[in-house]
């Protein structure tokens, strides 16, 4: 009776053990992925008293974004990501307008295992960067940087596979500012962005396991 009630207890606990094989302290994941979004945004501009223009842009977004990150604890890791973003913005005008960014900035992880292969986690990122763009304004086409601060908040599910691949989809909530000032006619004016959005990416992570400590050299005998 007792064989049989440790054998159950073992037979439950081997989808953790093999699980945490991936995501136990020490062990390193490495990937990237692929997303698509589409967005509405609130555009207002400013010149230092009261709101002038307000549109509402339409834009759809294609992104990859490679990520590295450390598992400090079990199931927990923290990492540094980039994320490059291609951007068509369609304007209440019918103007179209395209351009890319790219965003720097540190992610958190917590896995959660359902199966020995399988396991829900929640990611939460942030990100800092700028962007440059030919924006036609009027008759003038100028040059404008952009300084955009995004952040963003989700579930995701990933299979592992025996060779440490994790193949996973990821559903996130995403809020985005950015601002930028023009000089039209002698006049400054400021435009700021705010975009919330939820972006749908699947992509693959490998996972490495811990690196050992370097040991100190065996002493020489001359």
């Amino acid at each position: 009776m007792k064989k049989q009630t440790v054998l159950w207890i073992l037979m439950g606990l081997f989808p953790a053990l093999l699980f945490g094989q991936y995501t136990e302290q020490g062990n390193f994941i490495i990937g990237t992925t692929l997303g698509f979004s589409s967005a509405h945004s609130k555009v207002t501009q400013e010149d230092g008293a009261a709101d002038i223009a307000t549109e509402n842009p339409v834009s759809t977004q294609l992104s990859i974004s490679p990520s590295m990150g450390y598992f400090l604890v079990d199931h927990l890791a923290l990492g540094l990501g980039m994320d490059y973003t291609f951007n068509r913005v369609e304007r209440n005008e019918g103007d179209t307008n395209k351009d890319s960014d790219l965003l720097f900035g540190p992610f958190v992880r917590y896995y959660v295992p359902v199966a020995q292969d399988m396991a829900f986690f929640l990611e939460g990122n942030f990100g800092f960067g700028n962007a440059s763009d030919n924006l036609v304004l009027g008759s003038e086409v100028q040059r404008i940087n952009t300084n955009i601060m995004a952040m963003g908040v989700g579930p995701g599910f990933t299979i592992f596979s025996g060779s440490a691949i994790g193949i996973e989809a990821l559903l996130k909530y995403n809020y985005a500012r950015s601002k930028f000032d023009t000089d039209i006619g002698g006049v400054q004016r400021q435009t700021i962005s705010r975009t919330n959005q939820f972006d749908f990416s699947i992509g693959l992570q490998y996972y490495i396991g811990g690196v050992e400590p370097a040991r100190s050299p065996s002493p020489r005998h001359y």
